[in-house]
């Protein structure tokens, strides 16, 4: 514990001085006074003169209560203030680096107000106390971020102002009072922001929407460190209206441009000044997420499943829940270059988008595979993650479950363009089981290299067997893999980033290993590139060419009966829907071939204003074995977004697409019901909305 310390005046040594009047040291003691006062905080002042006094409180670690002491100490400060006719106090609470910005500003403020209350109580009206908050700033001892240093957990009272005194000048002006009401406005004033949210959890929840309805941002808060590191490249986008502010990359928090706790998010917010919130604030651990309903209308009829294979939107003419999201995480600073730093995700999801972030897991298997269930959860990133920023540029290591990368678009709403996705996202790799390590070798490369278990797959299939139904040259043996696919793999990335942050180019191959037929056993190599034109339009970018071996030919009757009467690891004895299955082999004399899908997709886009963004999305999709849609044919999209956004936290997608199989009919059908397809066109109109807490 602390031990609250008055510092003492200039005015306060004068009668050590007049004792001393006689001594010849007297000169050297006024000297001295003088000096320590300085050091103290207080300002010089004249010889003889009255003059402001400072005094400083210390806090218990985590507190804004006052211990007896400290009340002795503000008590003594309002006595000598009325007595002075002081009519200008300001009140300045600080805190030691331990924790978070957001949290510390909060604490620092509390802090203050406490005094205030205090100084009120001995007659001080409030319109004459300024309140200010430092948070972690302008530390009494310089230390790094996360030490727990008492005497940087304080309150400073200085006098701003006399009357019928005159003060020596110690030449900055003090600071107006601010009074804070609940009319406040944050945007203008940060210091005000607790008064105008408001004390309960629900008041503060409403408060923050009805706050930044309207605004491209939340309120700035003038304390808080820069997000971006010197030097590093220049951030080319901002969210809204865009869907990040980083081109983005996968498999790791952006390094040199992150902050812990730094996720604008209404319902920490609301908790902020409760335990639960301060305790996770302090901790740098923040919880949010978002809801998202859509809806579309389409030129197909069959339902469920007609407007397949297009993705997110697989039912026509439906409204449904795409997705409710919950994160709870902590990311590391990944700006700051002194200190090892740890993060961590865990999430779920509820929603018809879980069938794209599924893998043949105990978690979504039984619904999406043994009863094809609509709505569905999942658990699509579990991991840890460890920042060393001593090695190069900084090092991050994820281990757990992520999604797969590289890719432009995100199976999380939030983190695309647009409402529907494209066939190239809809049909690659989902989410990886792994260990990722990024390495960014300078401020504008970055290396990544990783070994997770395949794409798709559950690491703890790997080695597992099951019985083999029916002996067959595809699988002669009596038992089989439950999913050959689960087994060692790489992914290995390269990214560069222009100074300016105008082009980014990242290729990956993802997911390599034998490319044996398995549960979705993608060998992906590909590209995404982004560029910057100006203010109001950029292009993404990606293609990729991705295969397999060794995947049974539906065209070959001795391969096609092996997988009807349980004679693969995916026959419909053990995976009645959405498993792999024989495909369209060129020819019908093999058992078994390798196939490949070939995609390519561009975003253009425009931003008229800070919360509108407009997307065209063409899309080239070839699919010559059927291996991903199920048809063996071509396909080409053309579709049209806006996002509009209401606020920081709601977002409308609204757009129409036009999609066409250029070789067979590929739409109006469903596999899973044995219903064939009709059309080889599809006109959708679709929207969503993001609301995010």
């Amino acid at each position: 514990m602390s031990v609250p310390v008055r510092l003492v005046s200039a005015a306060g040594y004068r009668s050590n001085v007049a004792a001393m009047s006689g001594n010849k040291k007297g000169l050297l003691a006024l000297s001295t006074a003088i000096a320590l006062a300085t050091l103290a905080g207080a300002p010089h002042v004249a010889f003889g003169q009255a003059a402001p006094t400072s005094y400083q409180v210390f806090f218990d670690f985590d507190s804004a209560d006052l211990t007896p002491k400290a009340i002795q100490i503000v008590d003594e400060a309002a006595v000598n203030a009325t007595a002075g006719k002081i009519t200008n106090i300001d009140v300045t609470g600080y805190t030691d680096t331990s924790g978070s910005d957001a949290y510390n500003l909060r604490l620092s403020r509390r802090r203050a107000l406490t005094v205030q209350a205090e100084l009120t109580k001995q007659g001080i009206p409030a319109s004459e106390i300024a309140i200010f908050a430092k948070g972690k700033h302008d530390l009494l001892v310089p230390t790094a971020d996360g030490v727990k240093e008492p005497q940087n957990r304080r309150v400073q009272i200085v006098y701003a102002g006399t009357t019928g005194m005159i003060p020596a000048q110690t030449g900055a002006t003090p600071a107006p009072a601010v009074t804070c009401t609940r009319e406040s406005d944050p945007y203008k004033d940060y210091s005000c922001l607790d008064t105008y949210l408001g004390e309960g959890f629900f008041e503060r929840f409403a408060n923050y929407y009805k706050l930044e309805w309207g605004q491209a941002g939340p309120p700035s808060d003038p304390n808080a460190p820069s997000s971006h590191r010197d030097g590093w490249p220049a951030t080319p986008e901002t969210t809204p209206p865009m869907p990040f502010t980083e081109w983005p990359y996968g498999g790791t928090t952006a390094i040199g441009v992150n902050r812990t706790g730094s996720v604008d998010s209404p319902l920490m917010v609301a908790m902020s000044n409760t335990s639960t919130g301060e305790w996770l604030n302090n901790n740098g651990i923040q919880v949010y997420g978002w809801i998202d309903p859509g809806f579309n209308v389409s030129s197909n009829t069959v339902r469920p499943g007609g407007n397949a294979p297009i993705n997110y939107a697989y039912t026509p003419n439906t409204i449904q829940l795409d997705q409710a999201v919950i994160y709870a995480e902590r990311t590391p600073d990944t700006v700051q270059t002194d200190h090892v730093d740890w993060g961590f995700r865990l999430s779920a999801i509820y929603g018809e988008n879980y069938r794209y972030t599924q893998s043949y897991s105990p978690f979504t298997a039984y619904q999406i595979n043994k009863n094809n269930n609509v709505y569905g959860y999942d658990f699509p990133m579990v991991y840890a993650e460890v920042y060393i920023p001593q090695v190069a540029e900084g090092l991050m290591i994820r281990a757990g479950r992520y999604i797969a990368i590289p890719d432009i678009e995100a199976q999380l709403a939030p983190n695309n363009y647009m409402y529907t996705h494209s066939f190239t996202y809809g049909y690659d790799n989902y989410t990886n089981e792994g260990v990722q390590a990024s390495l960014f070798v300078t401020k504008n490369l970055m290396l990544q290299l990783g070994v997770n278990d395949g794409t798709e797959a559950y690491v703890f299939h790997a080695g597992q067997q099951i019985r083999n139904l029916d002996p067959n040259p595809l699988y002669p043996g009596q038992t089989f893999a439950k999913d050959p696919g689960a087994t060692p793999s790489l992914s290995a990335c390269v990214r560069f980033t222009w100074n300016d942050g105008k082009d980014t180019i990242y290729p990956c191959a993802n997911g390599i290993n034998g490319g044996q037929w398995g549960y979705n056993n993608l060998q992906w190599y590909g590209s995404t590139y982004y560029h910057k034109f100006n203010d109001q339009w950029h292009v993404s970018f990606e293609a990729y060419d991705m295969f397999e071996h060794r995947v049974p030919n539906a065209n070959n009757p001795t391969a096609e009966a092996a997988y009807l009467n349980g004679g693969t690891p995916f026959s419909p004895q053990f995976v009645p829907f959405n498993g792999p299955t024989p495909v369209n082999c060129h020819g019908s004399t093999g058992i078994r071939c390798t196939v490949h899908a070939v995609g390519a997709v561009a975003y253009l886009n425009y931003s008229p204003g800070p919360l509108d963004n407009i997307s065209f999305r063409p899309e080239y999709y070839y699919d010559p074995e059927g291996w991903r849609t199920g048809v063996r044919t071509e396909y080409i999209n053309m579709s049209l977004g806006w996002q509009h956004w209401l606020s920081p936290q709601i977002e409308f997608r609204p757009e129409v697409g036009y999609y066409r199989s250029l070789s067979a009919n590929a739409f109006n059908g469903n596999s899973a019901a044995g219903i064939a397809p009709t059309k080889n066109y599809t006109v959708l109109g679709a929207m969503d909305v993001i609301i995010h807490f």
